[in-house]
């Protein structure tokens, strides 16, 4: 008797993720070699490949493409017999069925997230004949609007009327009731990373912690002389030197000042992190958003870290980040002010950390100094700083001593 090696979903995605099924590359009946790629899962932080098990013949799917699944769920069967033959016989309605939908699922360019094939299907799109902008040529939700956006705009072929015996017929006299007031909308399905983040947010503000958050300013001049002298020296390495990396060590400062901004709440005990791994959140170009960890901040330099998050970012909108790229980060920085803002507030906490900090834009602002005991006016670079506290772990006072330091590890990187 044949025996046959399960497919599951990995057991170690992030506490209570769940994995979509994007495609098989494989249909029911087809060799499959060991470690060979099986198919494609997306979950809310990464995607990922699931291998084979073994070297055989894939005998059953069980989980199709758009089928959610927790850590642990059986995908499909694969069987180490590579002599054995399927036949109408041995496979059963459902497994037939199977087969006619991976190998009707489109190929390596047009896969679809679920956002997209809504949008797709709703407005009867051929994904074709749309240039995509992610990664391997993917369409994201961004293509199909802004093909729709154009399509809005494109003027209307004009139409030469037939010539006809008749003559036309009079005007209608003007309507006599008020014109209808014409609505729209559309519904577009959420992505798994969107549900995702939206439970995370919810839980982690109303369900799990209390926040608080403390706003400081600080001035930016030491750090960005700094930049500049060594900015163009890491770019001949393929190194971007940006803000964030300043960012970051500064925060080692502030985390040795105040260490329960590094840890844990448990209901009897705080759990306190003897090392720093920094999650710096990261905007995706579909609205999506990741946060990669960096690991022991503590003992790079500025430079080292610019390296690090110059290889961190690149892939993470490359969506080739790992699981363990996103896993277990200690700490969160999110630099808000990238795309504009000058503030928010509350930065929600990701779970189950402590805190998080958000820096807002960069901006010259006028200031009240003082030279030689004389108040004089400036302008300097300046931005708003924040912390957000999970008030059972720290208090004001501790949040107002964490970004102190944080302040004065900047004003003198």
């Amino acid at each position: 008797m044949t025996t046959s090696t399960e497919v599951r979903v990995p057991d170690d995605l992030a506490e209570g993720s769940r994995a979509q099924v994007l495609r098989w590359f494989k249909a029911v009946g087809d060799t499959v070699q060991i470690h060979e790629p099986l198919l494609e899962l997306e979950t809310d932080k990464v995607t990922l490949e699931v291998a084979a098990p073994c070297s055989g013949l894939l005998v059953e799917i069980t989980a199709g493409p758009n089928t959610h699944c927790p850590a642990g769920a059986l995908l499909g069967r694969v069987t180490a017999d590579t002599a054995a033959s399927l036949t109408e016989s041995t496979l059963s309605a459902s497994t037939s069925a199977q087969i006619a939908t991976v190998v009707a699922s489109p190929g390596p360019n047009l896969l679809l997230s679920p956002a997209v094939r809504g949008l797709i299907q709703e407005h009867g799109l051929d994904p074709t004949t749309i240039k995509g902008s992610g990664r391997d040529g993917r369409l994201t939700a961004a293509d199909v609007k802004a093909h729709l956006a154009t399509a809005a705009l494109s003027p209307p072929a004009s139409v030469t009327p037939a010539k006809s015996a008749t003559p036309p017929a009079p005007p209608a006299p003007p309507a006599t009731t008020a014109p209808s007031v014409a609505t729209g909308s559309q519904s577009v399905p959420h992505s798994p990373m969107r549900r995702r983040i939206a439970q995370r947010m919810v839980e982690s503000l109303l369900h799990t912690a209390p926040h608080v958050t403390s706003v400081f300013e600080a001035d930016l001049g030491a750090v960005l002389a700094h930049r500049a002298e060594h900015r163009a020296a890491l770019a001949r390495r393929g190194v971007q030197l940006t803000l964030t990396a300043y960012f970051a060590r500064a925060c080692v400062a502030a985390i040795q000042a105040v260490p329960e901004a590094n840890a844990r709440w448990h209901e009897d005990t705080l759990e306190l992190y003897d090392h720093l791994d920094l999650g710096i959140a990261t905007a995706l170009d579909d609205g999506g958003l990741v946060v990669p960890v960096l690991r022991h901040v503590e003992q790079y330099t500025v430079e080292a870290i610019a390296e690090q998050l110059t290889d961190l970012t690149r892939r993470a909108r490359a969506g080739a980040l790992t699981r363990a790229d996103v896993a277990a980060g200690t700490f969160t920085l999110s630099n808000y002010g990238v795309s504009g803002s000058l503030l928010a507030a509350p930065v929600i906490i990701n779970q189950p950390q402590s805190a998080i900090l958000g820096i807002g834009k960069l901006e010259k602002r006028v200031v009240v100094l003082e030279h030689d005991g004389v108040d004089v006016i400036a302008i300097r670079p300046r931005c708003y700083v924040s912390l957000t506290i999970d008030h059972r772990v720290m208090d004001g006072l501790h949040a107002n001593r964490f970004l102190a330091r944080f302040v004065e590890a900047l004003q003198s990187p």
